[in-house]
């Protein structure tokens, strides 16, 4: 890497952000760099201290955080053939994950190393802000639905198909449950969602076919009815406490019986365990799981590109712009501790 001219939000391990140079990083066979324009921050990032290092326990410091960069190709490496310098892209960071565990890849500085495989065009209607929301939460949500060892679904395909079967997202109006419910339905699946009564038209504008009050104590026993004598093809569990709000549907549902949390935590796996004699065949979802497996492709190479050029895809949640430049990320963070709903926080990199 060459040895100067760029700068990042470094951290250490105790939680502390510093804004300092950083070298340039030189893309190698799949791989490419991207000039960010705008970052988001995700609830990963704001994690710190033991927590840190509990979810990233391998995580060489001091590091560099951040999954979602939008911008522009400055270089690309051999075997990238889908993209040239000047291209706009959006991409899914990966220098947290296990198998790369690099700064150069992490999206909060002015250039970014990124993969091929979880990189896709971006369109000319859609701004580089907008653009940012997507990564952390298509890969996740792809990573729920379709990776073998979570809900199994097939892919998206060009023409969506129909499918025999509902996909059920707890927290459909979340930054991971949006995109969800758009793959879900590009997969051919009807789906049923839970948010807020304020996100109800939303979720219903990306796909879903019925939405109901997640605070509901009788959410349940309406999304059994409307189920009806269909089969439950999956269901996605965001937000404190979907677990324990799922488990009883997918008890009673018909269907595959596979339910894909969005916690990793050791109570996931308990109660994974607990569930398999009502026949609940229970997954912790990584989010960072498609920037090594074929899911990520399928998604970022094969179904986004053409989606997002047409509208069938919609860069969902809305970005909320709430700073410029790397020193404005530790308040953007705050801000996504405080709350956020329906819409993303990112950041611009002029």
């Amino acid at each position: 890497m060459s040895p100067s001219g760029n700068a990042a939000l470094w951290t250490t391990s105790t939680g502390r952000f510093a804004v300092g140079p950083a070298p340039v990083p030189q893309p190698g066979p799949g791989e490419l760099v991207v000039r960010a324009e705008a970052v988001a921050v995700n609830p990963v990032d704001a994690v710190g201290g033991l927590f840190r290092h509990l979810v990233f326990p391998k995580l060489r410091f001091p590091a560099v955080l951040g999954s979602d960069v939008a911008g522009t190709v400055v270089a690309i490496g051999p075997d990238v053939e889908r993209f040239r310098v000047g291209d706009r892209v959006v991409g899914h960071a990966a220098g947290q994950e296990q198998h790369r565990n690099s700064a150069a890849e992490g999206a909060f500085q002015h250039q970014v190393l990124l993969l091929e495989r979880v990189t896709t065009p971006v369109p000319d209607d859609l701004s580089a802000e907008q653009a940012a929301v997507l990564p952390l939460a298509v890969s996740t949500a792809a990573a729920g639905l379709f990776e073998p060892d979570q809900l199994a679904l097939s892919l998206p395909t060009a023409d969506t198909v129909d499918r025999d079967g509902v996909v059920l997202v707890w927290g459909a109006s979340t930054s991971v449950g949006a995109n969800a419910v758009q793959l879900a339905r590009a997969a051919g699946y009807a789906v049923i969602g839970t948010a807020s009564p304020k996100n109800h038209g939303f979720v219903q504008d990306l796909g879903a076919e019925a939405v109901f009050d997640y605070r509901d104590d009788g959410a349940a026993r309406r999304i059994l009815d409307a189920l009806a004598d269909r089969e439950l093809a999956g269901t996605l569990a965001f937000g404190q406490g979907s677990l324990t709000r799922t488990l009883p549907i997918v008890r009673t549902a018909t269907g595959s019986g596979r339910l894909a949390s969005a916690y990793p935590t050791p109570v996931t796996t308990i109660r994974a365990r607990l569930e398999r004699r009502h026949g609940v065949h229970v997954t912790a979802i990584w989010g960072g799981r498609p920037t090594e497996s074929e899911v990520g492709p399928a998604i970022y190479r094969d179904f986004l590109p053409e989606a997002l050029r047409t509208g069938r895809y919609r860069a969902t949640p809305t970005a909320s712009v709430v700073g410029s430049g790397l020193a404005a990320i530790p308040d953007a963070l705050a801000g996504l501790r405080a709350g956020v709903s329906a819409r993303k926080l990112v950041v611009t990199l002029p």
